[in-house]
C-alpha cells in the first residue's frame, strides 16, 4: 500500500452492534469484512487503533448512515483526527436487481458509495445546535399534544349536542363556561373534568417550554441570526428559532436556490425530447422547516404594513437587515395578491411565497457577522 492511499471504512450502525467493512483505494481495491463490534465508545476506539496499526501509511475515511443513533459516532471519530461522513439512507444508490439486503452488504455498500462519490455527506450540527433543535422540537410536540386534548374535549361536547354560544374558543370566558357545564351522566362529567385538567397541565407545560426556549436562544451562538430573520413579516421567535435550529448555518448554501431545493420547495421536473413538464414540489429535505415557512407565508395575504409588534422585533437591527425585510414584504405581498387574481389555489400561493421567504432569510443571514471564534471553529472542523 502506498503512502498516500486511502482506506474507506463502512459502518452499518445499529443499537447493539456495528457491522464493519473496509475498501482499499484503487481500481481493484481490496474489500474486507471485519465482523461486528459493540456500539460503545471503547469498541470504536479499539477499532480505529486496529486500522491505524494495519494501515500505518494510509488515510482512514469512515462513513455511516444517518439514523436514530445520532451523531456521537461522527464526533468521536473526528475528535480522533479521522475524516467521517454521515450520509442520508434515501440518497444511497440501489440497483433494481439488488434483492438481497444484509448488514455485511450494507457496510460494504457504504464504503463503495463514498469511494465512487455516489453520495454527498449531510450537514452535521454542533452539539449545542442539536440541543437547541431538540428543545425546539419538544416545544412543537407539546403544542401538538395540547391541540389533541382540546379536540378530544370538543368532540365530547359535539357528541352531546352542546355548543358554545360565544365565538372565541379557549379564551377566559370559554374556560369559565366549560367549568360550569353539567353533563347528563356523572361518568361523562368525570371525562369532562379530566379533559379540562389535561388541557390545563399541557398549557402550563407549553408555557414552561416557551420560557426555556427563549432563555436558551438568547445564549445561543446563532442568536444574532435568529433575531435578524425576525425582521421579516411572518417570522416571529418560534418560526425563526425553529428554522435556524433545523437548518443550522444558512450561509453554508452557496446560493438561495440550493436552500430552496434543500427544503423541497422547488417543482419536480420530467423533461425529455425537447418537452419540459413541471410537477408538484419535491417535498425533500427538512419537513419541519418547510412547514414553518408555509405557516409564515400566510401573513403576506394582507397589504404591506409594519405593525407595532413588528417594529419591536426590528429594534436594534442593522439598517440593511430592516431594508431587506421591507423589500421582501413589498414584493411578497404584491405577489400574493397577483397570484390570487390569477385564480391560483391558496396552497400553491403559500408554497410560492414560502420559497421566496427562504431566499430572503438566506440574504439576511449573509448580512449578519457571527463571532469570530465560531467562524474559526467551522473552518477548522473536519469536512462532513
Amino acid at each position: 500500500m502506498t503512502k498516500n492511499s486511502i482506506v474507506f471504512v463502512g459502518l452499518d450502525t445499529h443499537k447493539e452492534f456495528i457491522e464493519v467493512a473496509s475498501l482499499e483505494d484503487g481500481f481493484q481495491g481490496k474489500a474486507t469484512q471485519h465482523g461486528r463490534i459493540s456500539t460503545t465508545k471503547v469498541s470504536i476506539k479499539k477499532l480505529i487503533r486496529q486500522f491505524e496499526s494495519k494501515f500505518p501509511h494510509a488515510t482512514l475515511h469512515f462513513v455511516y448512515e444517518a439514523g436514530p443513533c445520532g451523531y456521537w459516532i461522527y464526533r468521536l471519530i473526528t475528535s480522533l483526527g479521522h475524516p467521517c461522513y454521515v450520509v442520508a439512507p434515501s440518497l444511497i444508490p440501489k440497483k433494481p436487481s439488488d434483492k438481497v439486503k444484509t448488514d455485511k452488504r450494507d457496510a460494504l455498500k457504504l464504503a463503495y458509495a463514498v469511494k465512487n462519490c455516489d453520495v454527498s455527506p449531510i450537514y452535521v450540527p454542533e452539539p449545542e445546535d442539536e440541543a437547541v433543535r431538540d428543545l425546539s422540537r419538544i416545544r412543537e410536540i407539546a403544542m401538538r399534544d395540547l391541540n389533541d386534548a382540546r379536540r378530544q374535549l370538543k368532540a365530547l361536547l359535539l357528541r352531546n349536542n352542546i355548543n358554545y354560544p360565544g365565538t372565541a374558543n379557549w379564551s377566559a370566558k370559554h374556560l369559565r363556561w366549560l367549568a360550569e357545564l353539567v353533563l347528563p351522566h356523572p361518568a361523562q362529567h368525570i371525562v369532562l373534568q379530566e379533559s379540562l385538567n389535561t388541557i390545563n397541565e399541557r398549557v402550563a407545560r407549553l408555557e414552561r417550554l416557551d420560557n426555556q426556549l427563549a432563555h436558551h436562544i438568547m445564549q445561543w451562538r446563532y442568536f444574532p441570526v435568529v433575531k435578524a430573520v425576525q425582521a421579516m413579516r411572518g417570522v416571529a421567535l418560534l418560526v425563526a428559532a425553529g428554522m435556524v435550529a433545523e437548518l443550522g448555518d444558512l450561509t453554508r448554501f452557496e446560493h438561495p436556490r440550493q436552500l430552496m431545493s434543500f427544503l423541497g420547495l422547488v417543482p419536480s421536473e420530467h423533461s425529455s425530447g425537447g418537452k419540459r413538464k413541471l410537477g408538484s414540489i419535491t417535498k425533500t429535505g427538512n419537513i419541519r422547516a418547510r412547514r414553518l415557512l408555509i405557516e409564515g407565508a400566510q401573513s403576506y395575504r394582507h397589504p404591506a404594513n409594519v405593525s407595532k409588534e413588528h417594529q419591536l422585533r426590528q429594534e436594534g437591527l442593522p439598517k440593511i437587515v430592516i431594508d431587506t425585510a421591507w423589500k421582501a414584504q413589498l414584493r411578497l405581498c404584491q405577489r400574493y395578491q397577483r397570484l390570487m387574481q390569477q385564480g391560483k389555489h391558496h396552497n400553491v400561493i403559500k408554497v410560492a411565497i414560502a420559497r421566496e421567504m427562504a431566499a430572503y432569510m438566506w440574504a439576511i443571514a449573509k448580512q449578519i457577522v457571527l463571532p469570530a471564534v465560531d467562524i474559526r471553529k467551522r473552518l477548522a472542523r473536519v469536512p462532513a
